[in-house]
């Protein structure tokens, strides 16, 4: 199975909302943007942008692995319906692109890096 696979996997649970299935995905320990986190916390706060967005949907775009790293752009169409990167929802749906970069160890995400353009998703709430 390549990385690619395994990602795809990945986000197949994220999409079926099987976080407990992160055990086979992720390390117990990672970083995200530089902070250390626990494999507890990462699935807490994809579930809280679920509960934020329940149509959240993690459509990848552009997928390349190379060695152990892998990036994607996701997009999103979501209609938040609770406070989501810091903003409060307005009923107006949004769509943004993350970019976002894995690193691999043993096969399961040990970092993320995360990227999303906060600002386009204000101007489209209109906050």
């Amino acid at each position: 199975m390549t990385l690619e696979d395994t990602y795809r996997d990945y986000l197949r649970a994220l999409n079926d909302r099987r976080l407990d299935d992160l055990v086979s995905f992720v390390h117990d320990q990672l970083t995200y943007n530089d902070r250390p986190m626990s494999r507890d916390q990462y699935a807490a706060s994809i579930a809280s942008d679920v509960d934020a967005a329940p149509d959240l949907f993690y459509d990848a775009r552009i997928v390349v692995a190379a060695g152990n790293r892998l990036a994607c752009r996701l997009l999103f169409a979501r209609t938040p319906r609770r406070p989501f990167l810091g903003l409060e929802p307005t009923g107006r749906s949004v769509s943004f692109a993350e970019h976002v970069f894995y690193d691999f160890r043993d096969d399961r995400i040990a970092a993320v890096t995360s990227l999303i353009d906060r600002d386009t998703v204000r101007k489209q709430l209109g906050a």
